[in-house]
């Protein structure tokens, strides 16, 4: 498990993070959302080592990290950092090696992730010359070609087609099944609603959600229900306490004053006849970003 706690930082006089806390435990991808500037950078950056906190610590496994650990981790910065002038299958190896693995364990893995990245054709081109997407499949290789510790990407799916997304999230996957931390940063929370076993969400330098994916949504499912019965649901418009918000024959969705309101709809369906469907209406994860940094 990675662990940050309380961690601070400011530049100047502007302070950037606030008391930021939370953990990626081993074996589950976990988004980091939020606008820019919102900190998720900076937090990143103190993780790998890049930037020194004011205040607070980064834990692996319970301890304080350290240097050598940080040095088996797997990092892709939002800003590429390949060599341009270098071919991509000669670079993966040579950071594997810079990394400890002998020549035939890095090419081994270097080989096996072009292959699954949709590179082989592009092994024995230049970094520059590829397309911006092929590039940034080339960096997610390069944070992978080691088979880190653990992994820490920002932004990763950047620039990239929705077949190259899927590739991507497959690899992910996978490398998150051998039990490793991954944490990555998104703008696209479509993808880290699908991707993420958790979500957390980081605003003004200050975390303001964090929880697994049916957690979150749990907390600000709100008091929207949605019923669906064999006959005509109209009757619900007349029930005090409720708006209708989307009606059509057999199925209602209506907004409750109260938890005991919306339990009176339900036996009221009851009452009436068979009920097909009758559940709260779970935000998606963009909804739950907009209420949690207003």
């Amino acid at each position: 498990m990675l662990e940050v706690r309380a961690i601070n930082r400011s530049f100047g006089s502007r302070q950037v993070l606030r008391e930021v806390s939370f953990a990626v435990g081993g074996g589950r991808m976990t988004g980091f959302v939020g606008g820019n500037g919102a900190g998720k950078t900076t937090t990143m950056r103190i993780i790998l080592g890049v930037l020194s906190s004011d205040s607070g610590e980064v834990l692996l496994h319970g301890k304080p990290i350290t240097q050598r650990d940080r040095a088996g981790f797997g990092y892709m910065p939002e800003e590429r950092g390949l060599y341009p002038k270098m071919r991509v299958g000669e670079q993966l190896q040579y950071l594997g090696r810079l990394h400890g693995m002998t020549a035939a364990a890095a090419k081994a893995s270097a080989d096996a992730l072009i292959e699954r990245l949709g590179l082989t054709e592009r092994a024995n081109d230049t970094v520059e010359s590829l397309s911006l997407g092929n590039q940034q499949r080339a960096q997610i290789a390069a944070a992978l070609v080691h088979d880190p510790v653990a992994l820490v990407l920002d932004e990763p799916f950047s620039g990239l087609d929705p077949l190259a997304v899927e590739v991507v999230l497959g690899v992910l996957k996978d490398f998150a099944a051998k039990g490793a931390p991954v944490l990555f940063s998104s703008h696209q929370l479509d993808i880290v609603e699908r991707l993420c076993d958790d979500v957390i969400v980081i605003a003004d330098g200050s975390i303001r959600a964090s929880g697994t994916r049916e957690q979150l949504r749990e907390q600000h499912s709100g008091l929207t229900f949605e019923l669906e019965v064999t006959g005509d649901a109209g009757w619900v418009r007349d029930v005090p306490g409720i708006e209708v918000t989307q009606f059509d024959g057999p199925f209602v969705r209506f907004d409750a004053a109260a938890p005991e309101t919306a339990q009176t709809v339900l036996a009221r369906a009851v009452a009436d006849g068979p009920v097909r469907r009758f559940a709260p209406v779970q935000p998606s994860l963009a909804q739950i970003f907009k209420e949690v940094i207003q």
